[in-house]
């Protein structure tokens, strides 16, 4: 079973928060609704004001038309034309409102497949950053979480995964990828709370 706690201790100064694509693409009334997106923004909220400096966002940026991105993904975009850069409101990229306000000191990285580390961006942002331990929030649980989550393991990072702070749109892939995150990664993942996480991760005092 993955580890249920911190059971590796408190997080230190060598934490970074890491919250996925939580945009008003997916928030309810998006094109791609995340119906209880909203449930988990107010923790993701509360960790966010007391750790901005060490908080980092990815957003999922679409393809800018249809049809307009390397292999498969062309056609993924031809499935949903209607989400591309060119059919939608710029806007609807950006962070939802009550983690927007954070930026800066929190910092952003865009990209545009599912893992966060593919394209370099966040891999050259964190190298000589001192940072071991993530500390990951956000959505979605089984898509661009899951892409997040394997990414950090395949690094050697300390994954911290918020079990009440991750989300999906569908119930029954999100229990799905819970039971394989706690019963696959036993060395990898340490599974917490929010309420275990702010209690373990001080403010920085300096």
């Amino acid at each position: 079973m993955a580890a249920q706690g911190l059971i590796h201790g408190p997080i230190g100064d060598d934490g970074l928060h890491l919250c996925v694509d939580m945009q008003r693409l997916f928030a309810p009334g998006g094109p791609w609704p995340v119906p209880w997106a909203e449930k988990v923004v107010p923790a993701i909220e509360e960790l966010v004001a007391r750790h901005a400096s060490r908080t980092l966002f990815t957003r999922f940026i679409p393809a800018a038309r249809p049809g307009e991105a390397p292999g498969m993904w062309a056609n993924y975009y031809r499935r949903w034309a209607e989400v591309t850069l060119s059919n939608i409101d710029p806007r609807l990229i950006e962070l939802m409102p009550q983690l927007a306000r954070f930026v800066p000191p929190a910092t952003v990285v865009d990209k545009h497949v599912y893992s966060p580390w593919t394209e370099g961006r966040l891999d050259a942002l964190l190298s000589g950053s001192g940072v071991r331990a993530l500390v990951i929030t956000g959505g979605e649980t089984d898509v661009c979480v899951l892409a997040t989550v394997l990414g950090a393991i395949d690094r050697g990072f300390r994954v911290i995964l918020v079990t009440d702070a991750i989300c999906s749109s569908a119930d029954r892939t999100h229990d799905a990828l819970m039971e394989v995150y706690h019963s696959r990664f036993s060395e990898q993942i340490e599974a917490a709370s929010m309420a275990e996480v702010l209690e373990c991760w001080p403010q920085l005092t300096r």
